[in-house]
C-alpha cells in the first residue's frame, strides 16, 4: 500500500488538529500545585478522556496515581487476533518560566513564522494529537488494524513516578505487543528519527550548614566559614577544568556509535554565545548521549537585590545527574551522594536528599517493529531513511514498561526536534512535522499489523 490515501487524509485533518491542540495547550497543566492550581491538570485530563470517548475508545478511565495526579487510559479493540499497540503521551507540561520572555502567551497556541507556539505544543500535548491523527486517518482508510491502548500521563515532567507505580500495581493494564512512546522527536525537521537510547537521571538536594546563624561579614568575614562559599566550592568539584563531569567512581568515557552531531549544528541548536566554548571532551554525541552529565539546576541563596553584607550560615542546591545506558541510576545516586559528602570543605555539615531517579534505556532496534517503522518513515518522508539518535533526557516509564513486558517492542518517536525548544520559553511545534509524523504512525500501525499476519 502507498502512503497517498493516508497522507491525504491526515492533511485534511490538520485544521481540526490545530484547533484541538489550541484547546489542549490552553490548560495550564503543570503538575506542581506549588506553582499552578491542580485544576489545570484536571481539566486537561478530562479533555483527553473526552477525546478518547469521541474516537470510540472503551474502558476510558481517569487513573488516580500514587503521586496525586491522574493518567488517562483508553482501549480501542481491533480485529480478532490483531496485535495490541500501546500509544503513550503526557498532557502535563513544564512551567512556562519567565512569561515576559515569551513572544506570545505560553498557554495560547499562536502561529508565527510557520510554527505553532505554546507550552506543550511539542512536549507532549502535540504527541497526543499525533496519536489521534494517526488513528483517525486509519479509520478513514479501512479501519484501525490493531488493538490500541492509549495512556496519557499526568506527571511526566515532575518525575514523581505516579504512572510507574500504578503500572507496577496493575501490570495487566498496559500490556501490549508493541509500545510507541510519542515523547521524543526527529534529529532535525524533515529527518525521520527513532530514539535508540535515553539517559537516566538522579536528582539530589544538598544542604550545607556552617554557622548557627548569619553573621556580619565585616565583623566575622575572613574566619567564619561561609556556607555559600562552601557550596560553590563543593559544586565546582563536580566538573574538571574542561567542564567534564567528575563524580568520584563514575566513569564517563563511552563513545556514541550512531548518528553524528556536528559541533557547529549543536552550537546553533543550543544557541551558544559567540566565543563561548562547549564543555567536556569527545564528540558532541558522546557528551550528550553516551556519558554522564551533572547540572546544578538551582541554588538557594540571597538575591542580588536586597542582599546584606552577611556571611551565610546555610546554603542549598539541587543537582541533576544524567546517567547514560551502561550505568545503574541507583549506583550513580550512591556515588554522587558520597562525592558530595566527602568533598564539602571546612567540615561543613552535609545533608543530602534524593528527590527523583530514573534508569537509562536502550531500545532493541533489531526487532520487527523497527522494520515496520523504517518502512513507514520511508513512505512518510520520501527519499529519507530512518535514522537513530540518542536523547539526553529521561523517560523513566520506559524502563518500567520494559521490565513489566519484556517481550514487548518499544519505539520512541515524537515532535521534539531542536527548533521546538522544549522546556524553554517560546516552545513550538512544526505543523509539517506533526503531519508527517502522524502519517508515519498510521503507516507503522498498518505495516506492523501486516507483519504479524504474515
Amino acid at each position: 500500500m502507498t502512503a497517498r490515501p493516508i497522507s491525504e487524509t491526515v492533511a485534511s485533518l490538520m485544521p481540526r488538529a490545530r484547533a484541538e491542540l489550541a484547546e489542549l495547550v490552553a490548560f495550564p497543566s503543570v503538575a506542581d500545585p506549588a506553582q499552578f492550581p491542580k485544576s489545570g491538570c484536571e481539566a486537561a485530563a478530562n479533555w483527553v478522556a473526552d477525546a478518547l470517548h469521541a474516537e470510540d475508545f472503551t474502558d476510558v478511565a481517569l487513573l488516580d496515581t500514587p503521586d496525586g495526579t491522574q493518567s488517562v487510559y483508553g482501549y480501542l479493540p481491533g480485529p480478532e487476533g490483531a496485535p495490541t499497540v500501546l500509544l503513550y503521551a503526557h498532557y502535563d507540561v513544564q512551567p512556562p518560566l519567565d512569561e515576559s520572555a515569551w513572544l506570545s502567551p505560553p498557554f495560547e497556541l499562536t502561529e508565527r513564522d510557520g510554527r505553532w507556539y505554546g507550552r506543550g505544543a511539542a512536549d507532549c500535548k502535540g504527541g497526543f494529537i499525533m496519536h489521534l491523527l494517526a488513528l483517525r486517518a486509519l479509520k478513514a482508510n479501512g479501519g484501525v488494524p490493531v488493538s490500541v491502548k492509549v495512556i496519557a500521563e499526568g506527571s511526566e515532567e515532575q518525575g514523581t513516578g505516579g504512572l510507574e507505580r500504578y503500572a507496577e500495581a496493575h501490570p495487566e493494564l498496559l500490556a501490549a505487543d508493541t509500545i510507541v512512546i510519542g515523547d521524543t522527536g526527529n534529529f532535525r525537521v524533515g529527518l525521520p528519527t527513532v530514539t535508540a537510547t535515553l539517559r537516566g537521571m538522579t536528582m539530589l538536594r544538598v544542604r550545607l550548614d556552617t554557622l548557627e546563624g548569619n553573621l556580619h561579614s565585616g565583623q566575622f568575614g575572613g574566619a567564619a566559614p561561609d556556607a555559600l562559599a562552601a557550596m560553590i566550592q563543593l559544586l565546582a568539584s563536580l566538573r574538571d577544568e574542561n567542564g567534564t563531569t567528575t563524580v568520584d567512581g563514575l566513569t564517563g568515557d563511552a563513545d556514541w556509535d550512531g548518528l553524528d552531531y556536528p559541533e557547529a549544528e549543536f552550537r546553533q541548536d543550543a544557541k551558544v554565545l559567540d566565543g563561548v566554548e562547549l564543555i567536556g571532551t569527545g564528540t558532541v554525541a558522546d557528551r550528550i548521549w553516551a556519558r554522564p552529565a551533572v547540572t546544578v539546576i538551582g541554588i538557594d541563596c540571597p538575591p542580588v537585590v536586597g542582599a546584606t553584607p552577611s556571611v551565610q550560615a546555610s546554603a542549598r542546591a539541587q543537582i541533576s545527574l544524567r546517567v547514560p545506558p551502561g550505568h545503574d541510576a541507583a549506583e550513580a545516586t550512591k556515588l554522587l551522594t558520597a562525592h558530595l559528602e566527602s568533598h564539602a570543605p571546612w567540615g561543613a555539615r552535609v545533608a543530602v536528599e534524593q528527590v527523583g531517579q530514573g534508569q537509562p534505556f536502550r531500545a532493541d532496534m533489531s526487532s520487527p517493529a523497527y522494520t515496520a517503522m523504517a518502512s513507514a518513515m520511508r513512505d512518510a518522508y520520501p527519499a529519507q531513511e530512518m535514522q537513530s539518535s540518542g536523547m539526553g533526557g529521561s523517560i523513566p516509564l520506559c524502563n518500567t514498561l520494559a521490565s513489566l513486558y519484556p517481550q514487548a517492542e518499544i519505539l520512541l518517536i515524537g515532535l521534539s526536534e531542536p527548533e521546538a525548544q522544549i522546556h524553554a520559553v517560546n516552545e513550538s511545534v512544526s505543523p509539517e512535522e506533526l503531519e508527517r509524523m502522524s502519517v508515519t504512525e498510521a503507516l507503522f500501525l498498518r505495516n506492523y499489523a501486516e507483519s504479524k499476519r504474515a
